[in-house]
């Protein structure tokens, strides 16, 4: 695994890389999830989500993550 970074367009728009596309049965495009975790955003195949972050990181530490960041934003989050 590597990290990559891409540009986001001004309307928020970012291109999966081909290789990621393929990988993920993307070709033709279609449905991701995307976690705000508060200090980053993480992309993950549709309906992965909340297994994902259950897995990696327990609901009392997240919510504790997001508590501590000084973002009106994550209030409601």
């Amino acid at each position: 695994m590597n990290a990559n970074t891409f540009r986001v367009s001004a309307s928020g728009q970012m291109s999966l890389p081909a290789a990621v596309r393929h990988r993920w049965k993307l070709e033709r495009g279609g449905q991701v999830d995307i976690l705000d975790l508060g200090f980053g955003v993480l992309t993950v195949p549709a309906g992965s989500a909340d297994r994902l972050l259950d897995g990696i990181l327990p609901a009392d530490t997240h919510y504790a993550a997001v508590a501590a960041e000084d973002d009106p934003d994550l209030a409601t989050t």
